[in-house]
C-alpha cells in the first residue's frame, strides 16, 4: 500500500499543487486513489468542487463521532476520490487534545480500507494533530521545498520534526524532498538545490517542478494539470516525478496497477487523438451547413 503524506511547515510551497497532480495522474494509471484534506482552509477540497453542508461530512466527521471514511469519502470530477475538509477541523486540537488516541485515529481508519488503494493526504502547514497524523499513518513522506530564501529554514524545521516523531514511532519515515517553482535562470534556485543536496543527498527528488503558469491556472478551473494543459511542462515534469517515485519505490502500487504513465505530447504538439476528433469535428460542422443550406434552398 503507498500511503503518502504531503507537508511541510511552510505554507505557500506546493502541497496542494503536488497532491492534486498525483492524485490526477494516479487516476489516469488506473488506480483508485483515495485523497484526504487534513488542511482546514480546504483549498483542495474547493479546487475539486466539494460544497461540505455540514462539519460532520468532512474529515471532522472522524475525529468528533468516529465516522468511517467510507462514509465521509465524495467523488469528484477528477476520477478519484475525496474526504473532504472543513473549517471546523482547526478546533480538533482544542476538542480532543493530543493524545496518542487522537493521533492514531486517522491511521486506525486507514487500516479498514482496501489495502491496494493508494492514499495521498494534503496536510495542513501548522504543526499539530492534523498534521502529525498524516505522518502517523504515512509510509512515507513528500516535503515540497519552492526555491525561495526560507526554503532552507523549512526543510531544517520538517526535518527537525521528523526526527522528533521517529522517536514515538520507533521507525525512520522514508521522506523525499521536492523542489517546485523551480526557475534555472535564478541563482538563488540552483543555489538552494545545492545546498538541499549536499544536506539530504538521495532524498532529494532527481525531479524540479519548474515554475509553470498552467499550474496555477489549473485550480481555478477545478482541474488538475493533466487536464487542463497536457502538453504543459508543468504535466511533464510531474509525470516525471511519479516515475521517479515509482522507480525507487518510493510509491508502490499493486501488479494490477503498475501501467505506463500516460505519455505527455510535447509543448506545442498535438496528439493523434486530438487531430482526429478536430478532423471528426470539422466534417460535423460541414455538414450541418449543407443541412442548413439546403433547408434555406427548399424554401
Amino acid at each position: 500500500m503507498a500511503r503518502i503524506a504531503v507537508f511541510n511547515q511552510k505554507g505557500g510551497v506546493g502541497k496542494t499543487t503536488t497532491t492534486l497532480n498525483l492524485a490526477g495522474l494516479l487516476s489516469r494509471r488506473g488506480s483508485d486513489p483515495l485523497v484526504i484534506d487534513l488542511d482546514p482552509q480546504g483549498h483542495l477540497t474547493s479546487v475539486c468542487g466539494i460544497s461540505v453542508p455540514r462539519a460532520d461530512a468532512s474529515l471532522y466527521g472522524l475525529y468528533a463521532h468516529g465516522v468511517p471514511l467510507a462514509t465521509l469519502t465524495c467523488a469528484t470530477r477528477n476520477g478519484w476520490k475525496l474526504v473532504p475538509s472543513h473549517i471546523e477541523l482547526s478546533k480538533v486540537d482544542s476538542q480532543f487534545g493530543k493524545g496518542p488516541a487522537v493521533l492514531g485515529k486517522l491511521a486506525a481508519a486507514l487500516d479498514r480500507e482496501p489495502a491496494e488503494r493508494p492514499v495521498l493526504m494534503d496536510a495542513c502547514p501548522m504543526l499539530g494533530v492534523l498534521s502529525l497524523a498524516s505522518v502517523f499513518a504515512a509510509d512515507g513522506v513528500i516535503i515540497p521545498i519552492s526555491t525561495d530564501y526560507l526554503a532552507m529554514k523549512g526543510a531544517v524545521q520538517m526535518e527537525r520534526t521528523l526526527k522528533a516523531l521517529e522517536q514515538v514511532l520507533k521507525r525512520r519515515v522514508p521522506r523525499r524532498y521536492l523542489l517546485t517553482r523551480f526557475d534555472p535562470r535564478r541563482r538563488m534556485s540552483t543555489d538552494i538545490e545545492r545546498q538541499l543536496r549536499e544536506r539530504y543527498g538521495d532524498e532529494v527528488c532527481a525531479t524540479r517542478i519548474a515554475e509553470n503558469v498552467s499550474l496555477a491556472e489549473s485550480p481555478a478551473s477545478h482541474q488538475d494539470v493533466f487536464e487542463h494543459a497536457p502538453a504543459s511542462r508543468g504535466a511533464r515534469h510531474y509525470a516525471e516525478l511519479m516515475d521517479e517515485l515509482l522507480a525507487c519505490g518510493f510509491i508502490r502500487l499493486a501488479e494490477c496497477e503498475a501501467k505506463p504513465v500516460m505519455r505527455i505530447a510535447p509543448q506545442g504538439a498535438r496528439t493523434a487523438l486530438a487531430m482526429t476528433q478536430e478532423s471528426q469535428a470539422r466534417r460535423g460542422v460541414a455538414a450541418s451547413l449543407k443541412l442548413v443550406q439546403s433547408r434555406h434552398a427548399g424554401t
